[in-house]
């Protein structure tokens, strides 16, 4: 029997997921809409689907993501209702953020529960996100103005199951890395194929934990133009593709082409001497909190901190006006800005990168920051969502004024974070971990 995939916004990790199914298993059919206008997408892609699914004896189960309303779908097409029902959630609208509580969409969240009722089996990406979404149903449900509906959670519970979204981790090997990276990377264990960040001890490897206490202060140092910089430099610089997106916005369009110094060609000496280099690799929305991340890096800034930073993430058509901003007042502490729609460009600049940060006010799993481990960064997240989940209590931070302490320090030491062995372990959200439990969900025969 067939597998048919719908996928009403095919684009980010909703499109990872769809283009990974079909990939690794062939007898899937697959029906989308494009990334655009998301709630627009939630209010009428069903009706857009019962149009261009042609009827079929050979469809065993229907996987969709929460964007769809299942059950508008399942009421107009009766034929689809009779398939296995997989829903998934990436994230769930009952504690989505918005920037005023009146902004909250009541139909959003109520479309996602009602989908939840007609499936078969609700999949979600973390406990966090599970829990989150059946703990805020009756509450939500108390938006109602009367005859409210009760023990929905109940309904929905025992249908429910965590599947931690599959990551095709890339192999690091192939891509230009600092020297502390290639120690690193050389002793690490195959994973999915590839190379990654597990199962060492620091006596292995020479990399120390990051417990040093004391750091050394430096003069600023800074990145310097593409017209300044010898050719032989910049023909391993990783540029900012300006290809038009009608959903993308490249902002500071003259600073398109960062300057990118190819540390696999520095001495050892210059190599050591090289600023901290931070990476922010989050879609430039409100959700993400960006206002934060550019408080944090001002102020190392205003008190002479050398760093480089990246900031990476997709961006649609409303971006936050603080991005602009920030753009001008780090000046020449850029090396990247804005989207890369090449993977291998992206996880060039990950593989070259030291700290990775999220300031987000929204995650419900976060594969950007696990692919930046996957690739040597150390991870900076808020101790809150799905983080402490995934990652050890060492790498969460409380506050903005915990984040912007421990990146003072590392502007300080950079050399510290960068021998620092990551303590977690990402192979479990890893393809080849979780493919047979997919295949399982999709009801593959082996």
């Amino acid at each position: 029997m067939d597998i048919l995939i719908i996928e009403a916004f095919y684009g980010g990790s909703h499109k990872q997921l769809v283009d990974l199914l079909h990939e690794e298993f062939k007898n899937c059919v697959v029906f989308s809409l494009p990334a655009k206008k998301w709630h627009w997408r939630a209010r009428t892609a069903a009706l857009h689907f019962m149009q261009s699914i042609e009827a079929s004896d050979q469809y065993g189960t229907l996987f969709t993501s929460s964007v769809l309303n299942l059950a508008e779908l399942v009421a107009l097409r009766p034929d689809l209702g009779k398939l296995r029902k997989v829903l998934y959630f990436h994230e769930n609208q009952l504690v989505y953020p918005v920037r005023k509580s009146q902004e909250r969409d009541f139909q959003y969240g109520y479309n996602q529960v009602l989908s939840c009722l007609v499936a078969d089996v609700v999949v979600f990406n973390s406990r966090y996100n599970m829990e989150s979404f059946l703990t805020s149903i009756n509450g939500f449900m108390r938006l109602i103005p009367d005859h409210r509906p009760t023990k929905l959670e109940g309904l929905i519970r025992p249908k429910c199951q965590v599947l931690h979204f599959p990551i095709r981790f890339p192999d690091v090997n192939k891509f230009i890395m600092p020297r502390c990276k290639h120690v690193q990377f050389q002793n690490r264990t195959a994973v999915d194929g590839h190379t990654g960040l597990f199962g060492l001890s620091t006596s292995d490897t020479g990399i120390t934990d990051l417990t040093a206490n004391s750091y050394l202060d430096k003069e600023p140092t800074f990145c310097p133009s593409q017209e300044e910089m010898p050719e032989s430099l910049l023909q391993n610089s990783v540029e900012v593709d300006t290809s038009d997106a009608s959903e993308r916005t490249i902002l500071d369009h003259e600073h398109d082409h960062k300057c990118i110094t190819p540390y696999s060609i520095l001495s050892a000496t210059e190599e050591e001497q090289r600023p901290l280099h931070i990476v922010w690799p989050h879609r430039w929305e409100h959700d993400k909190d960006p206002e934060t991340l550019f408080q944090v890096l001002l102020k190392l800034k205003s008190i002479h901190l050398s760093f480089h930073v990246s900031v990476l993430g997709e961006t649609f058509t409303d971006v936050p006006g603080v991005f602009s901003e920030a753009r001008k007042e780090l000046g020449t502490s850029v090396l990247h800005w804005g989207y890369l729609p090449s993977k291998d460009d992206y996880f060039q600049v990950l593989c070259k990168a030291d700290v990775v940060v999220s300031t987000a006010k929204h995650e419900f799993f976060g594969v950007a920051m696990l692919e930046a481990v996957h690739c040597g960064c150390y991870p900076l997240c808020p101790k809150a969502l799905v983080y402490p989940e995934i990652f050890p209590a060492e790498y969460l931070y409380s506050t903005t004024e915990q984040l912007s302490k421990k990146l003072q320090n590392f502007c300080k030491r950079p050399d510290i974070v960068r021998k620092h062995l990551y303590k977690g372990d990402t192979t479990q959200y890893s393809w080849k971990a979780l493919r047979g439990k997919f295949r399982a969900l999709l009801e593959l025969q082996y």
